[in-house]
């Protein structure tokens, strides 16, 4: 009893011969002993040091012993196993290797026990092997999919057996396409759905449901859809609305992801949850006391605002780009990143007054120190929100050049300097979007792609872009920022592209026309035509 609540000195159970002591009871002939021992030791599984002290000291052994005992006996024994490999995948492999593969047969055979509640623990299992270490053991696409069929039939079990089993469907099916597939056509969703409209759910099982429902929608528009039709009442979806104001952290972040799955692609879904009841309960949660709900909130909003353009005034209207500025300042850098994240998403494809008020509130000194913000991931985002908000009109171009230009003079520094090729990839995105503008723009651009110093003219620094082999959306970013220089129809184009050739641009191009990606190879194409027309001019 003391070992269910998180305060319990699990640590402290680990050492000496209290640890000694527990691994001997699971050979104890009262029955009762054996199993409650096991579920302390899977309780005492916090850790992946607390999983390893226990295997080292001779407890996955003794577990797996009692796998040939008794059904009491047997269910503790894969409960202890389940929590000894969760997110382990050392000891995952270990597991799936041991004695040649018997223990693992026979847990792979009680999947299809007659009590329900060894099949579930038995899918909980192997659910927990699978995730932590994909394609462990033979045939394990078929024995994850006849587990989801039995683990989509335990959710209508009354009792301990029902509240877990949609987390352990959420496990089986996670970051994979085909698996989630599989339990669309099990009608996954239709019971997940009817579930979540009871009253009163323990708060495990919903958690449960939602991060089921999460998984499930979080790749598949069919399941998206097929959530929407089996709720013409708009049920469920007020019951995930509501879940965002529930009492448990756990909770709120499940209905946070759940509204991120569901707000990725569906239209009319997007127009039912981007309204005041989604909203309004959404933003309170960015001033959630839990740093954990703030991020899930975030990431939710993300989705939420990205190319939703009729309804991105309700978020001003109730103060929800304020409170996205005020956490993309905050210290944490997980909210900082997020944050931005909102921020940039908020700005994809939006008019321009979205892009002042956005820009005016968050301030040219907030954003260039985002740039140079100390963690990289910060730095891709806010180089991306600059990229959104330059994208489109002269006018949104425009905007980088406030307070001398102190937007693309922080852009081109970090270009300098920044090694991670996605930091890099959305910086020349930005200086390819505003290479799209007018001649001062080009102008600006040209600047740094073809500079002069006394000396004479120097290498261009996007040579290094085209020449990064390790990764193709550099590569593409940087032709298309020459092919906007290079434009034909702009005045200044035929100057250009002689100063983009005396930097050394053309003759790079001509190495990459057999480039293996072929969008770059596309791209370098229509960059070579626009050169050679120009010469001719």
């Amino acid at each position: 009893m003391i070992f269910q609540s998180s305060l319990a000195p699990r640590s402290e159970m680990l050492v000496g011969q209290r640890m000694e002591l527990l691994l001997n009871l699971l050979n104890s002939s009262n029955e009762n002993v054996a199993e409650v021992a096991a579920h302390v030791l899977a309780r005492c599984c916090e850790s992946v040091e607390h999983q390893q002290a226990i295997v080292d000291a001779g407890g996955m052994q003794r577990l797996v012993t009692l796998l040939s005992g008794t059904i009491r006996r047997r269910e503790a024994a894969l409960d202890g196993l389940a929590a000894l490999v969760k997110n382990n995948p050392q000891l995952s492999l270990q597991l799936a290797a041991m004695e040649q593969g018997r223990p693992l047969a026979l847990i792979i055979k009680f999947v299809k026990d007659k009590i329900p509640r060894t099949r579930f623990l038995a899918c909980m299992c192997l659910a927990n092997i699978s995730r932590s270490c994909p394609f462990c053991y033979p045939q394990e696409w078929d024995i994850r999919t006849s587990m989801l069929a039995v683990i989509v039939k335990l959710l209508e079990e009354p009792g301990q057996v029902g509240e877990e089993s949609p987390i352990v469907l959420a496990d089986i099916v996670a970051n994979n396409e085909e698996l989630q597939r599989a339990a669309y056509k099990f009608d996954a969703i239709v019971k997940l759905s009817a579930l979540l409209q009871r009253e009163s759910l323990p708060t495990k099982q919903l958690e449960g449901i939602l991060m089921a429902l999460a998984e499930l929608c979080s790749r598949l528009e069919e399941s998206r859809r097929q959530l929407l039709d089996q709720d013409p009442g708009k049920n469920a979806q007020a019951a995930i609305i509501s879940a965002l104001s529930h009492p448990s952290e756990s909770v709120r972040v499940a209905s946070c992801t759940c509204i991120k799955s569901l707000s990725r692609s569906v239209k009319n879904l997007r127009t039912t949850l981007s309204d005041e009841r989604l909203v309004f309960p959404l933003f309170k949660l960015l001033d959630d006391p839990s740093p954990v709900v703030q991020v899930a909130a975030l990431s939710a909003v993300s989705n939420v605002v990205l190319d939703f353009t009729p309804h991105k005034s309700v978020f001003f209207q109730c103060g929800g780009v304020s409170q996205l500025i005020q956490l993309s300042r905050s210290m944490d850098p997980m909210l900082r990143l997020n944050a931005v994240w909102a921020l940039r998403n908020l700005l994809y494809l939006a008019d321009m007054a979205v892009k002042e008020k956005v820009i005016s509130e968050l301030t040219v000194s907030t954003l260039t120190s985002l740039i140079h913000d100390p963690e990289e991931m910060v730095q891709e985002q806010a180089l991306a929100f600059v990229r959104n908000l330059v994208y489109g009109s002269v006018d949104s171009v425009q905007q980088v050049f406030a307070e001398e230009s102190a937007i693309l003079i922080a852009v081109e520094r970090q270009l300098c300097i920044a090694c991670r090729p996605e930091v890099c990839t959305q910086g020349v995105y930005v200086l390819s979007n505003i290479a799209a503008g007018n001649e001062l723009h080009k102008e600006a651009v040209m600047s740094f792609v073809a500079p002069v110093s006394q000396e004479g003219r120097n290498p261009s620094p996007i040579l290094r872009f085209l020449q990064d082999m390790s990764n193709p959306q550099l590569r593409v970013a940087a032709v298309w920022c020459v092919m906007n220089l290079s434009y034909p129809d702009s005045p200044g184009a035929v100057t250009r592209v002689a100063r983009l050739r005396e930097s050394g641009i053309e003759q790079q191009l001509q190495k990459m026309v057999d480039d293996p990606c072929l969008d770059v190879k596309d791209r370098v194409k229509t960059a070579l035509e626009q050169f050679t027309g120009l010469a001719n001019v």
